[in-house]
């Protein structure tokens, strides 16, 4: 069962969102370059981590003023495993310290914190971390935060055609019964709307395994930027491409005085 948000800001009407007529409802980002941030400045890679992390920090915080109700970002693919030990290591204890410092934040902003992905990869001090977090802020109603965390959509594919295939074996369903929306309860992303925009940083054009499934009509939007200096303006640049997108879904979009295109 989905959990029903409510985005409106109780503060919005301080928030000039003139421009953002046809928000999106759910956001997605691959917030990559963070290395490369680093490597420009001489720096080791989590410097550019840390770095990364503020951004995090500005993009939640315009989301939550312009009212977009679901923010998912690609904070550690499944991938991301091979890289050395010690720059897994600072990455896992960046990750316990955002959730430190940010939990007050997401309560007074009432942000519910999610993860997708195969948590229990994690070391057992960020999977209680994470349990903590999402425990605490299961209340909140006003936005979603959900950082994909050991993540691959392909896994995640899999893993849903396994249990779907467990409950044909004990009898529960039969393969008659499986089709694209049942399919989709059994994902981790089950409680969350498929993303409108999908936002790319860093000049690399492609998904990388990110939400397979959840993305067939997700508009992309690819930017230079690296994520660290991923500024709210890029942000607002991404939003009002996406908001001049014409979405058919597959169909023709065409009003009766026109023709399909």
């Amino acid at each position: 069962m989905k959990h029903t948000i409510n985005a409106e800001s109780p503060d919005s009407e301080k928030v000039d969102l003139s421009w953002l007529s046809n928000p999106p409802r759910h956001v997605a980002v691959i917030m990559d370059g963070n290395g490369r941030w680093a490597t420009k400045r001489h720096l080791p890679r989590v410097m550019g981590h840390r770095a990364g992390a503020e951004s995090v920090r500005r993009v939640v915080t315009a989301s939550r003023q312009w009212n977009i109700p679901y923010l998912t970002l690609y904070a550690f693919s499944w991938e991301n495993w091979t890289r050395p030990r010690l720059e897994v290591n600072a990455l896992m204890a960046l990750l316990e310290e955002f959730i430190d410092q940010e939990i007050q934040t997401m309560l007074n902003n009432s942000i519910r914190f999610s993860v997708v992905g195969a948590r229990e990869r994690l070391p057992e001090s960020v999977f209680k971390k994470i349990r903590m977090a999402e425990d605490r802020t299961s209340a909140c109603d006003r936005m979603v935060l959900t950082l994909a965390l050991s993540y691959s959509g392909r896994e995640e594919i899999v893993k849903a055609a396994t249990a779907f295939a467990r409950d044909v074996q004990k009898g529960i369903l039969s393969p008659e019964d499986l089709s694209a929306e049942r399919f989709s309860d059994y994902l981790d992303s089950r409680d969350l709307p498929p993303p409108d925009l999908l936002i790319r940083t860093s000049g690399e054009v492609r998904v990388s395994n990110f939400l397979l499934w959840q993305i067939a009509y997700t508009e992309l939007h690819f930017t230079r930027t690296l994520w660290p200096d991923f500024s709210e303006e890029d942000y607002r640049r991404a939003l009002m491409d996406y908001q001049e997108r014409v979405r058919r879904f597959g169909r023709t979009g065409a009003t009766p005085d026109e023709g399909a295109i």
